[in-house]
């Protein structure tokens, strides 16, 4: 899937599951913690339900990405892409090279 193929409610709830549980937190404590009932989250995973849009903006919020990187089923770990841009920002043009190279030794 690729940004804006989660036109429907399926892959809305496969998409939110998935990173909850790379969050590691249960769709109960989740819940919870956007102040809604417990059972909230697992009725937008299993289909019951859908949030509202702010719903959509505190499930986003929640799980430290935006709602683009929600919707950008290419990004496996966003928070974890997140928190590496943030420390990469803090890098000099020289370390940022090294760690280019890197990434693309890697990737081939």
């Amino acid at each position: 899937m690729k940004v804006g193929e989660i036109v429907d409610e399926k892959n809305f709830s496969l998409r939110l599951a998935q990173l909850r549980e790379k969050k590691g937190v249960s769709a109960r404590d989740m819940s919870l913690s956007i102040g809604q009932n417990p059972g909230y989250i697992n009725n937008i995973e299993s289909g019951k339900s859908m949030p509202s849009l702010a719903g959509v903006f505190y499930i986003c919020d929640y799980l430290g990405i935006t709602p683009g990187d929600f919707f950008d089923t290419e990004l496996q770990n966003p928070t974890k892409l997140h928190a590496l841009i943030h420390d990469l920002k803090r890098l000099n043009d020289r370390q940022l090279d090294a760690v280019s190279a890197i990434v693309k030794e890697i990737l081939t």
